[in-house]
């Protein structure tokens, strides 16, 4: 029978088994008024993106419920060919910008989930490996690393982007080609740490397998700097993909993405058409510092040496 490994959060050792560890931590984590509100805000935020079909008045990429009368409309202007009131008006197709805003926040939440996920997995693997490995594997895999981290991320999204054309599952493929780095030198970095606990010699001496005393015993224990990071990419990986469809790289135009509607009424901002730019940009706002709120108090929450 091989050594138990310790649980993830030392804080709540005593607590008593990984299941109530993470209840633990849970609890915390709604303990911080600020961070409960980011959380309500940002599952309002997720729910109004997978229901945008039922709480939204038009589906702004069909061409049939568009008419080119109501463009550039201000809020609390009414259609006199819908029927309905545009709250946050409409921008130069005679979109509504409400409806806008909450299809575009489906591709967003997409993109940013998505690559994040996709890199967290690969990221992992990669820096699991090279530290378990060490000697040359993890030199060759630790300068793939470095030269990746070495270069402005924005500038080489734009570089890929460039060859493999628009399109949401180029955007995603480019994002995790470029985050799972910071993924693995995490990861390479914590399990080295593990590693070298006793219970993972005490494993080793009993002769189990090395791909079990990876997942069972060493992975675990990485998972937490991990989850933070996982957070904290969404947030940039929503950014990356917004700044990308602004400069006309990123999602295609029969698409809709907060970053592509900024980009839609940038033009109007000089003829004092303000909103059809401010709106989305607030809601891309919203969304990256919730999930930074989010993704600060989980730190704290998982690594008690930096609560105050």
């Amino acid at each position: 029978m091989s050594t138990p490994s310790p649980t993830p959060l030392k804080k709540y050792a005593a607590v008593g088994g990984t299941r109530s560890v993470w209840r633990q931590a849970l609890d915390d984590l709604c303990a911080s008024p600020v961070a409960l509100g980011a959380m309500v805000v940002l599952a309002l935020i997720v729910l109004s993106a997978l229901t945008a079909h039922w709480i939204t008045p038009q589906n702004p990429y069909d061409l049939m419920q568009l008419d080119v009368l109501d463009s550039r409309l201000p809020p609390g202007s009414v259609s006199e060919a819908q029927g309905y009131t545009y709250w946050l008006g409409t921008d130069g197709q005679g979109r509504d910008l409400y409806s806008a805003i909450v299809y575009g926040l489906r591709i967003s939440l997409l993109v940013g989930i998505g690559s994040a996920v996709a890199a967290a997995v690969i990221g992992t693997l990669v820096g699991l490996l090279a530290a378990y490995a060490g000697g040359r594997v993890d030199a060759l895999i630790m300068r793939v690393v470095d030269l990746l981290l070495s270069f402005p991320t924005i500038l080489m999204a734009l570089m890929i982007l460039a060859y493999l054309g628009k399109g949401v599952g180029n955007v995603v493929l480019t994002l995790v080609l470029l985050e799972w780095a910071y993924y693995a030198r995490t990861a390479r970095a914590q399990a080295l740490v593990e590693s070298r606990r006793e219970y993972v010699d005490a494993a080793r001496g009993q002769a189990i397998a090395a791909w079990r005393i990876v997942c069972g015993h060493i992975l675990p224990n990485c998972l937490p700097p991990l989850m933070v990071i996982g957070t904290l990419q969404v947030a940039r990986a929503i950014t990356l993909e917004a700044t990308l469809s602004f400069l006309g790289l990123g999602v295609p135009i029969t698409e809709p993405s907060l970053g592509l509607l900024i980009s839609n009424g940038f033009q109007f901002m000089l003829s004092n058409e303000y909103w059809i730019s401010v709106f989305p940009g607030i809601a891309l706002l919203v969304t990256i510092v919730a999930i930074n709120l989010v993704g600060d108090r989980l730190r704290d929450v998982l690594n008690p040496r930096l609560q105050r």
